[in-house]
């Protein structure tokens, strides 16, 4: 099997490198910084599905499996669940990628949904295809 290379991963959304100034007093990566790139991930798939501003307007069912360490490379993947008619449920997915020793797995997942919005704020719909 061949070894596992750093680099984009397919169908990320985002992808960052954990840092030193994103630690817990543990010395892990802080799970606060990590709960951010999932919404800045998932925000990049719901402004496309959105074509435009969306809100996050609730969180379910956080989960931390493993932690991140000081240079893994996180890479957010976020699916759509479900489409409303204004707002979208889409699930997140967290994996890191270990240079060092070539470990890559799933680390952290949940639930978010979004809700399309106007330049007022004020939600409005989802376009149709």
């Amino acid at each position: 099997m061949p070894t596992p290379t750093p680099g984009p991963r397919p169908g990320a959304a985002l992808q960052t490198i954990a840092m030193p100034a994103d630690t817990n007093a543990n010395g892990d990566i802080f799970g606060g910084w990590l709960m951010g790139q999932m919404d800045l991930g998932a925000s990049v798939l719901a402004r496309s599905l959105a074509g435009g501003r969306v809100a996050t307007v609730a969180v379910s069912e956080m989960r931390f499996h493993h932690p991140v360490r000081v240079g893994d490379v996180v890479s957010i993947f976020p699916t759509v669940a479900e489409l409303g008619r204004t707002s979208m449920t889409l699930d997140v997915e967290v994996r890191i990628f270990n240079a060092e020793n070539g470990d890559e797995r799933r680390v952290a997942e949940t639930r978010m949904i979004f809700v399309a919005i106007d330049r007022d704020g004020k939600p409005r719909p989802l376009p149709v295809d």
